[in-house]
């Protein structure tokens, strides 16, 4: 079994779980439901033409689950009230002297801002921490996007800097700004430090 997965995550109507196979009709209308929303900030490969939102969900998620079994990634489905609503990626998990990985994380246009991504992100990094015995996670965002540069600044993330011309997104290689969190910057886990900030208040509306 490897460190930390799976694994399945709780608080009041968030739940993050192990995204499956049969999660495939579910991620493909959520995606083509939100694809002016989530398209702008999709990575793509150079030399190809578009993306369709429904396109290659069983490749990726069985290239997710290898990399599960490796240790290397911890693909998570975001669900509020039990319905698909998301997805959060713990990515390029590196072992030894390094012990960090990458966040990546997106979710249905109609549930941003209400606290729900902060939140679930909050217990997937205290898992990162904790069980999974990470020291460092990093998520890196284009400067435009405000919506998920407002979630890692709301759990208090730092923003360390530019990569420059760092991921090809929407035909072109994008800026993005990097944004890091250490376990000892949360001693008491970050799922503490948000709720004591009020990160419930908006959940029950």
């Amino acid at each position: 079994m490897t460190i930390g997965w799976p694994v399945t995550l709780s608080h009041g109507p968030i739940t993050v779980r192990p995204l499956r196979m049969r999660d495939a009709p579910d991620w493909r209308l959520t995606r083509l439901a939100n694809r002016e929303w989530l398209e702008p900030w999709e990575a793509t490969t150079p030399g190809t033409v578009g993306d369709d939102a429904g396109r290659g969900y069983i490749d990726a998620i069985r290239g997710l689950r290898r990399e599960a079994r490796l240790g290397l990634a911890y693909p998570f489905a975001l669900a509020v009230d039990g319905a698909f609503a998301g997805q959060i990626t713990v990515g390029a998990i590196a072992r030894g002297s390094a012990n960090s990985a990458y966040l990546g994380y997106w979710i249905a246009r109609g549930l941003a801002g209400r606290g729900i991504m902060p939140t679930a992100l909050a217990l997937v990094v205290d898992h990162c921490f904790g069980a999974a015995q990470l020291h460092r996670v990093e998520a890196n965002i284009r400067p435009e996007n405000a919506a998920s540069r407002r979630v890692v600044e709301k759990l208090g993330f730092r923003l360390e800097g530019t990569r420059e011309r760092y991921i090809h997104i929407a035909g072109a290689w994008r800026d993005h700004l990097s944004y890091a969190l250490t376990v000892e910057e949360v001693p008491g886990g970050l799922m503490r430090r948000w709720l004591a900030q009020g990160g419930d208040a908006k959940l029950s509306r």
